[in-house]
């Protein structure tokens, strides 16, 4: 079998040089080597591949067809190289090799996308371990050690956390749904008649309500977005943060309830570690990304809702 020849990133990196540079003197300068190692690395490759990099035409020396190929598979190889060299810095100075990161539903999608999309540019080889939770799912993962990083509605007994996003709830249902042809305002009389769609606790045990009235006819969902498309088509009414269901509100697929109290609740998404002192580098880096990318969009409480 045949030996396939090895050539050294030093290699590669004299063959860019020369072609970014411009020539062999120019790209020795720029590589604060001898002109002559330069010109030893290059020929030195080409003998190893048994292949031309440059030939000459008139006095200057110029890229071959297959000298063009090998241009492009360096400049990804030295790419590939300089992200690797990057990673293993970041792992020796203590960056995880992955955070384990619990979400509520409540975020909104893009704002947690965004923070993952800048997330992954800066630290690409940090596995992300993430737990999409609902109500007391996120408390549970911390208490049970399972995540580093959280953003929950409520912060768990024993733990501190730091306001990161405000929003609020909207009572709404179709505006063609029987409660919207009531006398205003509603009382909670009027709404524990009606079906009230509301989403699955996530936590093991299952164990909150939050805005449950109490009615007979309630639905549970496990997904938002299903309880939004239930509401839209009519099936009951719901508290939704107003974030997600914005889009619905100005196209008129939904409609606030004309409550006399309670129309609208005020939420406080927070960000809470599991244990501060011990936060490695990724797990900072996140935090702060969250910071960043989330704290900036607060959605005032006044906020129109059509």
């Amino acid at each position: 079998m045949a030996r396939v020849p090895r050539i050294s990133l030093e290699q590669w990196r004299a063959l860019l040089a020369v072609v970014d540079a411009g020539g062999y003197a120019q790209a020795a300068e720029a590589l604060h080597k001898s002109q002559s190692s330069v010109s030893y690395a290059i020929h030195k490759m080409e003998n190893l591949l048994g292949l031309k990099v440059f030939e000459v035409r008139g006095r200057k020396a110029e890229l071959t067809d297959t000298g063009h190929m090998l241009v492009r598979r360096a400049r990804l190889l030295l790419g590939e190289a300089a992200e690797l060299e990057s990673a293993a810095r970041r792992l020796s100075d203590g960056w995880e090799a992955e955070v384990r990161l619990a979400v509520d539903h409540l975020l909104p999608l893009d704002c947690l996308y965004a923070v993952l999309e800048r997330f992954s540019s800066s630290a690409p080889l940090t596995r992300i371990d993430l737990q999409e939770t609902v109500l007391s799912g996120g408390d549970e993962a911390l208490l049970r050690g399972e995540v580093d990083l959280a953003v929950l509605p409520m912060v768990p007994p024993g733990f501190l956390g730091e306001p990161l996003l405000r929003m609020e709830f909207v009572a709404v249902a179709h505006p063609e749904h029987p409660l919207h042809q009531l006398p205003a305002p509603l009382d909670y009389h009027a709404l524990r008649r009606h079906r009230q769609l509301v989403v699955r606790d996530s936590g093991p045990n299952r164990a909150r309500d939050a805005g449950w009235l109490g009615a007979e006819q309630r639905w549970t969902v496990s997904h938002l977005s299903s309880s939004i498309r239930a509401v839209c088509r009519g099936l009951g009414f719901a508290w939704f943060p107003e974030p997600h269901i914005r889009e619905a509100l100005a196209a008129g697929e939904l409609k606030p309830l004309p409550l006399r109290e309670g129309a609208r609740r005020p939420v406080s998404l927070e960000l809470v570690y599991r244990d501060r002192d011990y936060a490695g580098p990724a797990t900072e880096h996140l935090a702060q990304l969250f910071r960043d990318v989330v704290t900036p969009q607060v959605i005032a409480p006044d906020a129109q809702s059509g």
